[in-house]
């Protein structure tokens, strides 16, 4: 999927190229590969909040200021609030998806845990995954952060032009 953000083009799509081929590769490989590697995964979020780091600019360059005539500014509006919406619900659905994967990871080596509680291996690899569902939930909670900052920037410079009636501050 392409977004045409300020007048510059972002291709969504690749954070889930294979990294050996650099090719799109099949989403949910991807996303379950994506799940066990937290570095690669925290990537991945990095390059979807693209638009979210950009909104700053992008209202800038958009969007005229008092002094200027406005023309089509709500429709820029509009295209920019669908744009941060479909971008919040893939994030969120990756972060739940591999917070979901993982959760069930971490449940599987518990019950093993009970089986051999002697096991220091799989007491190590307990950790590890659990210290990853952690991470991953924090992340979820960053992602509201960069929700609701960017949310507010876009009310703040479109509210004149455009008023979401699902828009919630």
């Amino acid at each position: 999927m392409t977004i045409v953000f300020a007048d510059k083009i972002y291709q969504r799509e690749n954070i889930f190229n294979d990294p050996l081929t650099n090719k799109h590769s099949n989403m949910a490989t991807s996303m379950d590969s994506l799940c066990e590697d937290f570095l690669e995964f925290q990537d991945a979020l990095k390059k979807m909040r693209k638009i979210d780091d950009n909104i700053i600019h992008a209202l800038n360059t958009t969007i005229p200021t008092d002094s200027f005539a406005a023309k089509g500014v709500s429709n820029h509006c509009k295209d920019l609030y669908e744009q941060l919406i479909d971008s919040y619900e893939k994030r969120e659905h990756a972060l739940k998806k591999c917070i979901e994967n993982v959760s069930e990871d971490v449940r599987i080596l518990k019950e093993k845990r009970l089986a051999d509680a002697d096991n220091l291996v799989l007491l190590k690899k307990l950790r590890k995954e659990q210290t990853k569902l952690r991470l991953m939930q924090n992340e979820l909670s960053v992602e509201e952060v960069v929700k609701d900052r960017s949310l507010k920037v876009f009310y703040e410079r479109c509210r004149n032009y455009f008023k979401p009636s699902d828009l919630k501050l």
